[in-house]
């Protein structure tokens, strides 16, 4: 009974070890990433994607939505850790490990319903200055070919900031900008001039992600993709 007794209470000496679990972090990005601000449920396309993936995968996960800043630096820096939707560019590619893609975003340029400059490419708007917001792939874009630009902390911010001449022009996620319109009641204020990219967005892990997991989640996004999966969850948000 002594020696029970010495044994109970050397495991309760013993550190706790949680259950792992991959820590998935992203920002409001709709339709994509969409936040609820009053009880920070996070839903939409890719989420709704990165959801089955773990479930089908059997992952234990959570997912939390921050400033876009604090997920990426987050995902760079902390085991267990991805990002999403994030978009995969050269500058990026070395940063993290990634499963995708999960969907593909249009770049677009949004003016002053009321602005009569309308420049029809990229080579036109080089003389004017361009909003976009802190550490997005957009602004990485524009700055890496020499383009002035001003950032805003979010991109919600920016259609008030181009309303009150700021700045010239607003590049954005073409559906986001829509949806950043749709909610401020800007809509007729503000009009899409053409589209100058599109690209791919992921599921951006830590580097020190194992590399037999991550071939494991693209297979089976793979999987979604051919039994329809990811095509209904696409429709939910049409």
């Amino acid at each position: 009974m002594h020696i029970l007794r010495t044994c109970l209470a050397l495991l309760c000496l013993l550190p706790i070890i949680p259950i792992h679990a991959e820590i998935l972090v992203t920002e409001d990005y709709p339709p994509f990433n969409i936040v609820n601000p009053k009880t920070g449920e996070v839903t939409g396309i890719s989420t709704e994607k990165v959801q089955e993936l773990m479930r089908r995968a059997g992952e234990k996960y959570s997912i939390t939505a921050y400033p876009w800043a604090r997920s990426i630096q987050m995902a760079q820096n902390n085991p267990d850790t991805c990002v999403f939707s994030t978009s995969r560019t050269p500058g990026r590619e070395q940063l993290y490990k990634w499963v995708g893609p999960l969907v593909k975003n249009n770049w677009v340029i949004f003016a002053r319903a009321d602005d009569t400059r309308h420049p029809k490419s990229l080579e036109d708007l080089r003389i004017y200055v361009i909003g976009s917001y802190r550490n997005d792939a957009i602004a990485e874009y524009f700055s890496l070919k020499g383009f002035n630009t001003e950032l805003a902390s979010t991109d919600a911010d920016n259609p008030r900031k181009m309303l009150a001449g700021r700045f010239d022009f607003w590049a954005s996620g073409e559906l986001l900008g829509w949806e950043i319109l749709k909610q401020q009641g800007l809509t007729k204020m503000v009009i899409q001039l053409f589209t100058f990219n599109q690209t791919e967005m992921y599921l951006a892990c830590n580097t020190s992600m194992s590399q037999a997991k991550i071939d494991k989640w693209n297979q089976i996004l793979k999987e979604m993709e051919k039994d329809g999966t990811s095509t209904a969850i696409e429709k939910k948000y049409k």
